[in-house]
């Protein structure tokens, strides 16, 4: 049989690194892992406690399309609870993961051929999505006095049907104020262009909280997930926010792609969600490493960086060291033991002189990676 020209989109590096590490710690190796953005930490020991216990009564079949309704009622509500908006829980539609999230999305709002434009460096599973809908992924260069994110400047002449920004961003962890993000979405709006915001690191953040698109507009789709803040990445659960107009057309695509949501996924979900005391202590674990991060990755002579303000994760100007990253994050795998991601995940374009450094693990791996980072880099200096 053939293949279609559909499916031919590029592989997620990361994942080829996960594989490169596995085979190392396989071979007897001891690999410190700085390559994937997932939290170190189980789900919530509320949320396992509440599936174990709807196993034994409860056959877990089929929820609804659009997720159970106790579920969305409390994922409205913790709208309130973190920026003040009231979210009527129809809007509400729990996703397998924030990946069936994107692909709800994309199909709803767009027809084959139309226009994404995404900001570079941005998570690569955008752009493949949309090549495998047919859509049209516009990416635009990012720059560095902008910490790495889009300015409606950046739009001016671009066509587009659709924009999709993410605050705090993979890779960078920086983040857009409410003023930022507000322009972004009025010069989509201004348009007529749809206004797509991933926020799926909301929750992990520092020194000021991450704005939701909704404070601003209800006339947008937001997407989130349970993977990152609430640690529920194997899960496969997250949401999406949309637009009353959008309700019925997400449903029905839902009903048809995914028929629902994991059930056993969404009963935890909905459980974790009154884990506060432990998700914070996860997140003082990120504040814990993330100093460590800024610390010691400028010491080893990563020093070309822009402080993340959410998420967990570093992104580093290598140029200066290689024109290479992939060559260079293997190099790194090979002599130091730790895995890291080339930036060309990220930035097709410039990521041959980027490197993303996650640090979602305990803080004694980060501590251990950063001591083989730096003896790395001394030894390469030396050589």
């Amino acid at each position: 049989m053939r293949n279609s020209s559909r499916g031919d989109v590029d592989p997620f590096i990361v994942m080829d690194v996960m594989e490169a590490a596995r085979q190392a710690e396989a071979a007897g190796r001891s690999i410190i892992h700085m390559e994937v953005g997932q939290p170190g930490t189980p789900a919530p020991q509320a949320a396992r406690d509440a599936l174990a216990r709807s196993m034994e009564t409860d056959p877990l079949g089929y929820t609804v399309a659009l997720g159970l309704p106790a579920l969305r009622a409390r994922i409205a509500r913790l709208y309130g609870e973190w920026y003040g908006v009231d979210l009527d829980p129809a809007r509400v539609v729990v996703t397998p993961g924030s990946s069936g999230g994107f692909i709800l999305a994309f199909t709803a709002l767009f027809d084959a051929g139309d226009r994404i434009a995404l900001g570079r460096p941005g998570y690569p599973s955008y752009r493949q999505i949309l090549r495998a809908l047919d859509l049209q992924p516009v990416e635009i260069a990012a720059s560095a006095q902008n910490r790495l994110q889009l300015v409606p400047e950046d739009l001016a002449g671009v066509d587009y049907q659709g924009l999709m920004v993410a605050s705090p961003a993979n890779p960078t962890g920086t983040m857009l104020d409410k003023p930022a993000l507000a322009a972004l979405i009025e010069a989509a709006q201004a348009r007529g262009a749809s206004f797509l915001s991933d926020e799926i690191y909301h929750g992990i953040e520092y020194e000021r909280r991450a704005v939701s698109a909704l404070e601003i507009s209800d006339d947008v789709c937001v997407i989130n997930s349970f993977s990152k803040y609430f640690s529920m990445t194997g899960w496969r659960v997250g949401w999406l926010v949309v637009p009353e107009a959008q309700i019925r057309q997400v449903e029905r695509l839902a009903q048809n792609l995914f028929i629902c949501p994991p059930h056993a996924s969404q009963v935890a979900a909905l459980a974790a969600m009154d884990a506060g005391e432990e998700l914070e202590a996860n997140l003082a674990v990120y504040a814990r490493n993330r100093a460590l991060m800024l610390e010691g990755l400028p010491a080893a002579g990563f020093d070309r960086i822009a402080p993340p303000d959410g998420a967990f994760y570093v992104y580093a100007d290598v140029s200066h060291l290689t024109d290479d990253s992939r060559a260079f994050a293997r190099e790194i795998l090979d002599e130091a033991g730790v895995a890291v991601t080339p930036g060309l995940d990220f930035d097709p374009e410039r990521g041959a002189g980027t490197l993303r450094f996650s640090y979602a693990r305990a803080p004694e791996d980060i501590a251990e990676g950063l001591d083989r980072l730096a003896r790395f880099m001394k030894a390469r200096r030396g050589a």
